[in-house]
C-alpha cells in the first residue's frame, strides 16, 4: 500500500490503529449503558454519552453477510480482486465492516465462526500509526 492508502489516525484513533499493529483489535465500551460499539467514536452511538473506553475485543465473530467483489476500479481495492467484502457481529456485540480471507468463497455462510487477522510489527520495530492494513477475518482452523 502506498501511504495514500492508509487510513489516516488522528489523536483519537491512534490508540485504534497503534493496537492493531501489535495484533490486536480495539472496540469502544460505553460506561453509560454498557454497550460495546464499533467503528471507534467519541461518544456512545445509543446513548449519546461520552464516558467511553476503549477495551480490547476477543477478535471472534461471525459471518452476517458477504459478497465477493469482482470488479472495483479503486485503488487500492484493484489490486486485491477477488476480495470478500462482509459484515461480521463481533463476539462482544457490534457489526463491523471487513473482509473474510483464507478460505474459498464457495465455502462461507452465515453463522460461520470467523477470527479476526491483524498485521504486526516485527520485534524491534517502531510502532507504524497506520498499519499496512485494516483487520480482517479468516475461518477459525482446528
Amino acid at each position: 500500500m502506498t501511504p495514500a492508502d492508509r487510513p489516516e489516525p488522528d489523536a483519537f484513533t491512534r490508540p485504534y490503529w497503534e493496537a492493531a499493529a501489535q495484533g490486536r483489535l480495539l472496540l469502544r465500551r460505553c460506561a453509560s449503558c454498557g454497550r460495546a460499539h464499533h467503528y471507534p467514536r467519541e461518544f456512545c452511538p445509543y446513548c449519546w454519552s461520552e464516558e467511553v473506553v476503549w477495551e480490547q475485543a476477543s477478535g471472534d465473530a461471525v459471518l452476517y453477510t458477504w459478497s465477493l467483489v469482482q470488479v472495483n476500479d479503486l485503488p487500492p481495492f484493484r489490486d486485491r480482486l477477488p476480495y470478500v467484502a462482509a459484515v461480521v457481529d463481533l463476539a462482544e456485540g457490534p457489526r463491523m465492516m471487513t473482509a473474510v480471507v483464507g478460505c474459498d468463497p464457495a465455502e462461507l455462510s452465515v453463522g460461520m465462526a470467523l477470527h479476526v487477522s491483524l498485521p504486526t510489527a516485527e520485534p524491534g520495530d517502531a510502532v507504524d500509526p497506520a498499519p499496512l492494513a485494516a483487520p480482517v477475518f479468516g475461518p477459525l482452523r482446528d
